[in-house]
C-alpha cells in the first residue's frame, strides 16, 4: 500500500514539474520579456550584421571577428551598471598577460539605437585614458546600430533588455566569441578576474565551448532590473531543496518499510 501511494505521489510530483516546463515552452514570449542573460553556448552569432564604429566607419562583424573576441552590451548614457562593468573590464585587461590586438579584441555595442558616434567616441576616450595598456583603434571598437540590428544581435546572444522610460533595464555580462563568431563562454556580472577572462579567451581561440558556473549562479540569483543588481532567489532554492527532500522522504518510507518486512 505504501509503495503504491509513494509511486503515485512521485508521478504526480514529476507531472507538476513537467507541466511547469511545458508552460514555459508554450509561452516563449514571456521569457523574451525577462531581463537577463540566457546563455546560447555553441551558437554562432549573425556575422552579416553591420554597425557604425566610433570612428564613423561601417563595420561588418564577419570582417572584424578574426580572433577571440570579448563582446559586451551597454549604453553610453547608462547611469547604472555599465560604468562599473566597463571600469572592471579595463582594470582586468591591465592585469592580463594576453596582448590586446594580438590575442583578442573587444566589441562594445550600445543597446540604445538613438545614441551617436560622438558619444561612443567620448566614452571610449574616457575609459581608455585611464588604462595602462595601449589599445589601438581597431582593438576595442565602440559601436552603435539601428534598432533592428541591435535586437537581432542581442536576441542571438541571449541578452535580454527592456526600455523603461529613457533608460534601459539590463544585466551585466561579457560574451566570449571564437574567431569564427561562436559563443564559447559567458562571464556574468560586473566584476571579472584576469584568470577567468584569460582562460575564457584561451578556450575561445580553439573554439572550445566551456560550461560556466554562471548557470548555477543564475539559478540561485535573479537580476533585479529596478535595483540594477543580482539578488539571491531564496524561494527558488527553498523550492528545489523541499522537492528533493520530499522525494527522498517518500523513497525512504517506501524502501525502508520494505527492508523491515524482509
Amino acid at each position: 500500500m505504501y509503495k503504491k501511494l509513494s509511486f503515485i505521489f512521485i508521478l504526480q510530483l514529476l507531472n507538476t514539474m513537467l507541466f511547469s516546463v511545458e508552460i514555459g515552452l508554450k509561452n516563449p514570449e514571456k521569457k523574451v520579456k525577462k531581463v537577463g542573460v540566457f546563455e546560447k553556448l555553441g551558437v554562432t552569432i549573425p556575422l552579416d550584421l553591420s554597425f557604425t564604429n566610433h570612428d564613423g566607419k561601417k563595420v561588418v562583424l564577419r570582417e572584424v571577428i578574426d580572433k577571440p573576441t570579448i563582446l559586451n552590451f551597454v549604453y553610453y548614457r547608462c547611469p547604472g551598471i555599465c560604468s562599473p562593468l566597463l571600469t572592471s573590464l579595463t582594470e582586468t585587461i591591465d592585469r592580463m598577460d594576453n596582448k590586446p590586438g594580438e590575442d583578442y579584441q573587444i566589441l562594445t555595442i550600445s543597446i540604445n539605437h538613438e545614441e551617436n558616434i560622438e558619444l561612443a567616441l567620448r566614452k571610449r576616450n574616457n575609459y581608455l585614458s585611464e588604462m595602462k595598456t595601449f589599445i589601438a583603434s581597431d582593438t576595442w571598437r565602440w559601436m552603435i546600430g539601428d534598432q533592428k540590428t541591435i535586437e537581432t544581435i542581442t536576441q542571438a546572444t541571449g541578452f535580454h533588455f527592456k526600455k523603461e522610460g529613457s533608460e534601459f533595464a539590463h544585466a551585466g555580462s561579457l560574451i566570449i566569441l571564437s574567431p569564427k563568431g561562436k559563443i564559447t563562454r559567458y562571464l556574468t556580472g560586473i566584476e571579472f578576474l584576469p584568470f577567468d577572462l584569460q582562460m575564457a579567451l584561451l578556450e575561445a581561440s580553439d573554439g572550445k565551448v566551456g560550461p560556466t558556473i554562471a548557470r548555477i549562479l543564475k539559478f540561485c540569483f535573479s537580476y533585479d532590473p529596478k535595483g540594477r543588481k543580482y539578488v539571491f532567489n531564496l524561494l527558488k532554492v527553498i523550492g528545489v531543496v523541499t522537492t528533493l527532500w520530499m522525494i527522498f522522504f517518500v523513497l525512504f518510507l517506501t524502501f525502508g518499510k520494505k527492508k523491515k518486512r524482509s
